[in-house]
Formats: C-alpha cells, structure tokens, sequence
C-alpha cells in the first residue's frame, strides 16, 4: 500500500459494568479502522458489536473487488474505493445484526454504535452511525470529525438548549441511530485529506460522555505525542472519572502518504436502502458468515493440525527416504 500508518487501541471494561459490550477492531492489512460500542444487554451487545467490526473486516480482506463491483448495492454517490467498500460494509453489518436480533430473542434489541476509517494513498475516509466519535488530534486542539447521532445533539442542533443544558440533560444517553435497530440504516460518510505526521482518535461514549473536548486534549498534550501514551492516559481520565462505562480508544499515526487527485468531500448522510437492495444485502451476507464460520472454524483448530503436512507429501518423503537407504546398501553390498 501507498499509505503507511501505525495503529494502536485499548479496551476497558470500567470499573462499574460487569462485561465488555465495546469492540476495538485494528486492522493494519487493510488500514481500516473502527471502535463500536454495543447495547442490548451483556451477551448481545458484545455479539451486536463484534459482529459489526466482523463484517466490516471480511469485507475489505475477502471481497472488496466483487463489493465494489456489485451495483446491486450502490448508494448513489461517487467516492473512493475503499468509501464505497466502507459504507457497503457498514450497511451489511447493519442487516446482519438486525436479521440475529429478530431470530434469536435472546439477543433481541441489540444494537451497537459504529466509527470507521478507511485509509488509502493520501485520503481518509470516515463512516459512523451513533454517538462513537473520530477526532483530528492538532497541535493546539483536537478537532471532532464526527457528529453525534443522538438526542441531545438534535437539541443542540434546533437551539432548543444550550451545551451547558445538555450536560446535564434527562436525555443525554439517548441515541438516534445505531447498527441493527431498524431493517436499514443510515451512514454519514465524509472524506479527508491526510499528510505525514497526522494524528487521529476514535473513541466510545465512556470517554467523550464523561469529559469535554477540551478535558480529553489536556490530557492528549501529556502524552507528548506518544500514541501508545495516548491511549493508556484516556482509559486512565475515565476510570479515574468513575470508569461508569466501558471504554475504547483508538489512535492511528500517519507515516507516509501518497500524494493523489483525490479531493475532500463535507459530511453527507448515506440514505437507508431500498427493500430491493436489502434483498441484494441479505444475498450477500450468505457468502460474508459462510467465509467467517471457515475463518473461525480454522482459528478453532489445534495448531498441531493446522502444521500437519499432507498425507501424500509425508508419503513423497518417506519414498525418498527409503530409496536412499536402498541405494546406499547396494553401494555397501558392490564393494
């Protein structure tokens, strides 16, 4: 790949849940990159948002040609390859949790946020449903590149109430969008240019709705640049808050860039599908879980017989072996 970049993430559990329903998927291959955090409970929230950073991940390393390809599943916007695999993905893992959560009550209204970067060349693409943010870490500040989906962000938006109001807000926690709530779902999607020496930060609720922009760069500039400090210190700021919710933090460092034609594109919201596209979806996902059950029934194989070799080369082996043995008694028996 053109572009270079270093990735570094934490997960913490907090000091109050019981289980870990946020997922931190790091996928230097493919240079995507995403933090999700579940609801619906322990068990499926944590399956909710697996399950999205999952297909995602299957995605862009088994079927980005035939995604980017497929026009079935088109959303009627031209962005770069690795968008347009980036918002099919999300789609898909939105159809993919909606369809468990109707089958298996046992995970029933799970759901999960989402917040994605795909980085290629010298751009960066970023995708998010809820209220999990992406922030540009600056010299001087940290700029938000993501806009909450959620009830008090709507408030703030119609100038119903004011940033101080909605600190302390009833509705503070109520999000207006999620992955695997509704049978569709929609993205906002916007597009970056990146250079040399750029920091970027995603980060779960249990970090953002607990401390201001302000309160998280503070503790950024301690932390003189160094991403695995980065993380270590803002996993600290929200336990020694309360640690009240799970929390995750990504940071993704950017080493080297190749320069492209590619222009910025501002925040635009991908619509929700059409029935006739949700069948293409539904299509799709059969191919997508039959490549993650091989993928997880080969994780699950004892590394023993993972490194067996094949039958028919052990038995090449041993003919050889045996041959020379032959050749070397009957060398012996000439003399």
């Amino acid at each position: 790949m053109s572009l270079v970049c270093k990735a570094v993430g934490k997960t913490d559990i907090g000091l109050v849940r019981t289980g870990n329903e946020d997922y931190l998927q790091l996928d230097p291959q493919n240079n995507v990159f995403a933090v999700c955090d579940g609801m619906g409970g322990h068990a499926a929230g944590e399956v909710a948002s697996m399950t999205a950073a999952e297909i995602i991940s299957t995605s862009f390393s088994h079927f980005k040609k035939e995604l980017l390809d497929d026009e079935t599943l088109a959303f009627g916007r031209t962005v770069p390859d690795t968008g347009t695999i980036l918002v099919k993905s999300i789609r898909l893992a939105n159809r993919e949790i909606y369809n468990r959560a109707q089958t298996d009550s046992a995970l029933s209204g799970m759901g999960t946020t989402i917040v994605v970067l795909s980085l290629e060349a010298d751009y960066m693409s970023i995708a998010h449903v809820g209220d999990s943010r992406a922030y540009k870490i600056e010299e001087r500040e940290l700029v938000q590149l993501t806009k909450d989906h959620s009830w008090v962000q709507e408030m703030q938006d119609s100038q119903r109430i004011n940033l101080s109001e909605a600190d302390v807000s009833v509705g503070k926690n109520v999000i207006t969008r999620a992955l695997g709530v509704r049978h569709d779902v929609e993205v906002d999607y916007r597009l970056i240019k990146v250079k040399a020496g750029d920091k970027f930060m995603l980060c779960s609720d249990g970090l953002c709705g607990f401390a201001d922009n302000d309160e998280i760069f503070d503790v950024i500039k301690r932390a003189e640049g160094n991403i695995e400090k980065i993380t270590d210190l803002l996993v600290k700021m929200a336990n020694d808050r309360g640690g009240m919710d799970n929390v995750t933090i990504a940071v993704v460092e950017i080493e080297k860039v190749e320069e492209s034609p590619i222009e910025e594109c501002e925040t635009f919201t991908v619509p929700a599908e059409s029935p006739e596209l949700l069948k293409s979806e539904d299509i799709w996902l059969q191919r997508i879980n039959a490549k993650r059950q091989e993928m997880a029934e080969l994780d699950d194989m004892p590394a023993a017989e993972k490194k067996t070799p094949d039958k028919k080369v052990v038995l090449a082996i041993f003919a050889g072996f045996f041959i020379i043995v032959l050749l070397f008694i009957w060398m012996l028996m000439s003399k």
